[in-house]
């Protein structure tokens, strides 16, 4: 499930999962190319006002065109000679992974499209051949190999559909497991491995749309919910110059499990990782690509689930791949280990903290790059340890207390660096590593329109619960607090695993729903991470809500908001919640579980029914059916529905491909049922995001304002 960005100025990542190769750094990493001003151009990264054109707006422009091709995304070749370029790129689900391609060659000066005669904006995740001599894509779930020299296109898979895919990924592989670019050049170049999902089996989700046409016409999703089968996945090895596809003997049932990760390990060998339908078991298996044979070589499980590795592309290979690097939590944090193709394994981060994310191995420095944060989970910082093993060394500044990210160059002697904090408008600059010198950049102070923003005051505290749980927190009081009054607060929740809300980043305490100022007004704004969140706080804090979404989450939630309460400044007579997706489901459980807390509540996209949404996510928190039925069904919000007493807004897309609009529905039908009053705002055919058509996005806010104002009006008393 993925969450949405609830602050207006929420971190942006440099590169989202799977839709792009990331920073094309220069082969001795200290520069780096990037399109600007509708060019290619290099940058010096020591020197970031210093830059080079690489390719020109009039070589960008196609013959008998008059406006330069609008890049999305490149690629270079290994020798750096030819360029890939992405545009006309168009939404598949999430990201715009669907698109054109063209190839410029800066030796010969020319540019041609390629995948002539696919259908327009058809082709996914061009990339070379080792040699640079050929690209592979996907167009219509098919793979094709196009020759540089002639353009001859070989296609190389011819059973693709909308329901037989290759070299991509169905709906919940791509929602739930960050996979999207669905095939691997082998080292050779003489043969392609990729995934095929057989999802002729799964049932359609069918959306209904009303208003585009004089006819209303349903719109089919490939759609598995709780207990339905996934799709048959399996992995294949095709030779690029064509034939027949040799399948790989992964062991078990094919259609019970899950192959989120696989790449390859060395000349005909395949690394795979395996989840079974439980997702509490990952085995990770060599495979001999001219056999098919498979060899599991490493397998952990965990009472929970097994989180999937971050990082769906690539694999991180030290010592002349020999070994690689893998993150766990089986010693009750997040750390990092060295395994062999034998299996054996050896700690390299050790102590009681989580690594948040493997950032660069610097095998010729012997130094490993991560982010952590040990000592406050709401903040984000670079720490390295020896590639050996061994104790971390912060390498961020002490005097920059916020969120940190970086993109490493590949001789780990710099990085490209963005900071910000709950208090400080985003900053990027470069970096040297490991003394972390500045050596150039853009403050946010010096960009346009920045001077007049007005970052909220927020403070970070923490409450211990009834049940002896800490739990993180941030709020905002209002502009001219008088600690003798009293004034309305409202909560925003999220409540689930994908997502944590208490994070020390510019965006922080800021509502892009609400029309106006909310600190200005004489609103306490707020929020608490409940046990479950992602929060760099150890296995049991992430894990103990398994089995428990819409339970020990919303206790926590519910329990924190008491402490919060026993200020004398909150007015207990005027507190609100308001989530979106999982949030939107943790508002519902709130208002009806707790309605002598919550008095008026927003609930956006919910989930109403656990048994609604896909088996990939909801599965893997909560359990199998049928024997764990009773967990999706009693901790929903429709079991609770006879607890509301509050006011409640309820706001969904109908064209949401994620949460369904059926989940509204039913919460309608129960709410009727029991006689509840309640208020609702459907968008037609909006998404999950709620944001297409003219006009939404303002009228969503306007809604969403007029109904606080209403139900929980603001101002000090």
């Amino acid at each position: 499930m993925a969450a949405l960005a609830l602050g207006l100025l929420a971190a942006v990542p440099a590169a989202q999962a799977q839709v792009g190769p990331g920073t094309q750094w220069t082969a001795d990493g200290y520069g780096y190319r990037r399109v600007q001003n509708n060019e290619l151009v290099l940058v010096d990264a020591r020197t970031p006002t210093k830059t080079t054109v690489l390719i020109s707006k009039q070589q960008l422009t196609p013959a008998g065109q008059s406006e330069p091709l609008q890049v999305r995304r490149f690629e270079l070749s290994g020798s750096g000679r030819r360029v890939l370029l992405n545009t006309n790129t168009q939404k598949v689900w999430r990201y715009d992974t669907r698109g054109d391609y063209w190839l410029y060659d800066l030796d010969s000066k020319q540019l041609s499209q390629l995948g002539k005669g696919r259908p327009v904006s058809s082709l996914m995740f061009a990339k070379f051949s080792p040699d640079g001599g050929r690209v592979a894509y996907v167009s219509e779930h098919n793979l094709y190999v196009e020759n540089l020299a002639d353009h001859a296109i070989t296609q190389l898979t011819s059973d693709g559909t909308d329901k037989l895919i290759n070299g991509t990924f169905d709906w919940v592989y791509e929602e739930e497991l960050d996979c999207r670019d669905g095939f691997r050049w082998a080292p050779d170049g003489q043969s392609i491995a990729y995934w095929q999902l057989d999802a002729r089996k799964t049932p359609n989700y069918l959306m209904l749309n009303t208003t585009s046409k004089l006819y209303p016409y349903t719109v089919p999703v490939e759609y598995p919910v709780v207990g339905e089968d996934p799709s048959r996945c399996r992995i294949g090895v095709v030779p690029a110059a064509g034939g027949a596809t040799k399948w790989m003997d992964i062991p078990g049932d094919a259609v019970q499990h899950y192959l989120p990760r696989m790449e390859w390990a060395g000349p005909g060998e395949l690394i795979v990782q395996q989840l079974n339908r439980r997702q509490n078991e990952s085995k990770l298996i060599l495979v001999t690509t001219a056999t098919g044979a498979a060899k599991p070589i490493y397998t952990e499980t965990d009472k929970a689930w097994v989180d999937a590795k971050e990082g769906a592309v690539g694999w991180n290979w030290i010592d002349k791949g020999q070994k690689f690097v893998w993150s766990s939590e089986k010693d009750g944090w997040r750390h990092l280990y060295a395994i062999d193709r034998q299996g054996h394994e050896k700690l390299l981060t050790p102590g009681n903290y989580d690594v948040i994310s493997l950032e660069s191995i610097d095998e010729k420095g012997g130094q490993l790059y991560f982010l952590a944060s040990p000592t406050n989970a709401t903040q984000r910082y670079l720490y390295r340890a020896p590639l050996k093993g061994g104790s971390a060394t912060r390498v961020t500044p002490a005097a920059e207390a916020g969120t940190h990210s970086y993109d490493i160059s590949p001789n780990g002697k710099l990085a490209l660096h963005n900071f910000s904090s709950s208090r400080t408008l985003p900053v990027a600059d470069v970096v040297s590593l490991p003394a972390h010198q500045p050596l150039g950049g853009s403050p946010a102070a010096a960009r346009p329109g920045a001077a007049g923003f007005k970052l909220p005051n927020v403070e970070f505290f923490q409450v211990k619960t009834v049940d002896n749980v800490t739990l993180d927190g941030w709020m905002v009081k209002p502009t001219n607090f008088d600690p003798q009054k009293k004034y309305p607060i409202v909560f925003m929740v999220y409540g689930e695993p994908a997502s944590q809300t208490v994070v020390d980043r510019v965006g922080t305490g800021l509502n892009r729903l609400y029309q106006g100022n909310m600190a200005d007004d004489g609103y306490i704004y707020a929020s608490l991470d409940n046990r479950g969140a992602p929060a760099p706080r150890g296995r049991e804090f992430r894990k103990a809500i398994y089995h428990n979404i819409g339970k020990l989450n919303i206790r926590d939630q519910a329990m924190g908001a008491l402490e919060v309460l026993k200020n004398s400044y909150v007015d207990t007579s005027r507190v609100a919640v308001w989530g979106w997706s999982g949030g939107g489901s943790s508002t519902l459980s709130l208002l009806m579980q707790y309605p002598k807390i919550y008095k008026t509540g927003i609930s956006i996209a919910a989930v109403d029914n656990q048994l609604n949404y896909d088996n990939i996510y909801q599965e893997r928190y909560m359990g199998l059916l049928p024997e764990d039925k009773h967990y999706f069904v009693d901790n929903s919000p429709l079991a609770h529905v006879q607890g509301l007493r509050g006011h409640l807004l309820l706001i969904h897309g109908t064209g949401d491909d994620n949460v369904h609009y059926n989940n509204c529905e039913q919460m309608i039908n129960e709410l009727v049922r029991q006689g509840k009053v309640f208020s609702l705002m459907s968008y037609p055919n909006r998404t999950h995001s709620i944001s297409e058509g003219e006009g939404t996005s303002r009228h969503l806010a306007a809604t969403y304002t007029d109904f606080l104002h209403q139900y929980c009006p603001p101002g000090g008393r």
